[in-house]
């Protein structure tokens, strides 16, 4: 899940780049920017920093065991010729 102190300052950022104009509608147009991002971001396909370093340290145990076992067959099938 994003961060939601991430999508406060996105949407603090965006709001602030709103001409002067507009920012007298300031609130309602933060509410709208920061429910689309929530939106967008939902729509994504993402994990947290957390759960790709399971991933990652999990991929690495099981290319470590596949070393290992294409190495026992190998000394396997050089036994039995």
């Amino acid at each position: 899940m994003i961060d939601p102190k991430l999508i406060d300052e996105l949407t603090t950022r965006l709001s602030a780049t709103l001409p002067s104009g507009i920012q007298a509608l300031q609130a309602d147009a933060t509410k709208n920017m920061r429910a689309a991002l929530e939106s967008g971001l939902a729509k994504l396909d993402l994990v947290t920093r957390e759960e790709f370093e399971v991933q990652s340290a999990v991929l690495a145990r099981t290319r470590e065991k596949l070393e290992r076992l294409e190495e026992q067959i190998r000394a396997l099938e050089e036994k039995t010729g």
